[in-house]
């Protein structure tokens, strides 16, 4: 989302860092092209002048610290301005009820229906009994899609079908998660193509009647600086929490996320950041600000992995890679577990001294997910005993094996001779380990 502005700014500290000091005539040069990248951004422009105003004066008023370069020391400024823009501190979600009550507000198109879902999905790991329910008495594939969605996850949706009032649909779902003891009960309402005294009426009578705990307005990210207008307009009319944040995965320019907090003065809870139920995750600004300045996001990485990999899982792939054990069937089941953290380029992203635009373009030209995807088309047209052994393939079967997969024999050359030098370093690696444990030392594994 933010690929065009972390690269403008990251051009901008780069060429500061080759000067030997922060002076007044490189700063303001350099804040002129930030500041022109974040107009460009879409980022309301009351929020950049504080922005640049705010930078200005603490890169110049602040002291030289001996062995910190001027690159490293605006990074620090821009890093905590950037924080601050965002959002500041994380928002938590403030549920104090029983049930506690969530009420989605916003224009149709923004994801509201699939917010939903996330969100209840995103409770439900977390233990919380969740019941959804949706008051879109105008659009009945609203609540089809609902239901949907609900039974994909397995989390029930209260229906009223043919009951024309939104109010009363609210009121009888608070009810029924009163008697049946639920934890959390999120209420989908109606949306429009644009705002009307209608839609936001109707928004405000559901509020008063069920009260929730929080009412969070959805924005997609891609709607450009008229989403944070709007916001603003539902903010006043209904009054609002925080924001859920959709689409950050696309390629909007992210002026939303970074002018929203600044002009509404309501945070960014969550972000939708892919299509499935699982893409949803907690806001956080101080690690937006370090992937636009290329300094990566290990938390959120461990986190995803934790997540998505079962750790009796990763313990047993990492027993094999060492014990030199490893086979092409282990090599898939990898592949895999590499999948579910999601696409590459997001990974790598997240990878401290991997996640600047300049790195990420060199890593795109060697590393992308369709590659991912035909290295596992040859490992699946092999033979259970070709994956087990791979020294058993023969030029015959090299041939049968990339006609099975859609490549070529050459390829199907390069993945095994890129397992066998895989193979080998993993041994040295294990010969390493013993001599640091012998010493008393502890080999640095990756993610022990």
């Amino acid at each position: 989302m933010f690929d065009a502005l972390a690269e403008r700014v990251q051009s901008v500290i780069e060429k500061i860092g080759r000067k030997g000091r922060i002076d007044q005539e490189t700063l303001e040069k350099g804040l002129r092209e930030i500041k022109l990248a974040l107009l460009e951004a879409d980022v309301n422009y009351r929020v950049v002048s504080k922005f640049i105003k705010d930078i200005k004066e603490k890169a110049l008023g602040a002291e030289v610290i001996k062995g910190v370069n001027p690159a490293q020391q605006l990074v620090k400024i821009v890093h905590d301005e950037l924080v601050e823009a965002l959002g500041g501190d994380a928002a938590k979600l403030e549920l104090k009820g029983k049930p506690a009550v969530i009420l989605l507000i916003g224009l149709q198109g923004s994801g509201k229906t699939t917010t939903a879902a996330k969100l209840a999905n995103y409770l439900k790991k977390q233990g919380k009994r969740v019941l959804m329910t949706s008051a879109d008495v105008y659009r009945p594939a609203a609540m089809l899609q609902l239901k949907k969605l609900g039974d994909k996850i397995g989390v029930p949706v209260f229906l009223e079908e043919g009951e024309k009032d939104a109010v009363k649909i609210a009121k009888d779902a608070l009810k029924k998660a009163k008697e049946e003891n639920y934890d959390v009960l999120i209420v989908d309402t109606a949306g429009r193509l644009h705002i009307d005294q209608e839609l936001l009426d109707e928004a405000r009578r559901i509020k008063e009647e069920i009260n929730p705990d929080e009412t969070l307005f959805v924005i997609d990210s891609m709607t450009g600086q008229e989403a944070v207008n709007i916001a603003k307009a539902f903010d006043e009319a209904v009054g609002m929490s925080g924001i859920i944040l959709t689409k950050m995965d696309s390629d909007a320019r992210g002026g939303v996320a970074l002018s929203v907090k600044g002009v509404t003065g309501k945070p960014i809870k969550f972000a939708g950041v892919g299509e499935k139920i699982e893409d949803f995750e907690p806001f956080y600004p101080d690690r937006v600000a370090s992937r636009i300045l290329g300094m990566g996001d290990i938390v959120s990485l461990v986190e995803k992995a934790q997540e998505v990999i079962d750790e009796r899982e990763a313990l047993s792939m990492q027993e094999k890679l060492l014990s030199g054990e490893f086979t092409l069937e282990d090599f898939r089941q990898q592949l895999k577990m590499i999948q579910r953290l999601g696409p590459l380029h997001q990974i790598i992203r997240m990878i401290p001294g991997l996640g600047s635009q300049k790195m990420l373009k060199q890593l795109q030209q060697v590393i992308d997910d369709k590659k991912l995807k035909r290295i596992e088309a040859i490992i699946n047209s092999m033979t259970p005993e070709e994956r087990r052994n791979h020294a058993i393939i023969n030029a015959s079967r090299k041939r049968r094996i990339a006609r099975g997969s859609g490549t070529s024999v050459k390829e199907v050359d390069a993945l095994l001779k890129q397992f066998v030098q895989a193979k080998m370093a993993m041994k040295q690696m294990r010969k390493m380990q013993k001599k640091m444990a012998k010493k008393g030392g502890r080999f640095p594994f990756p993610f022990m």
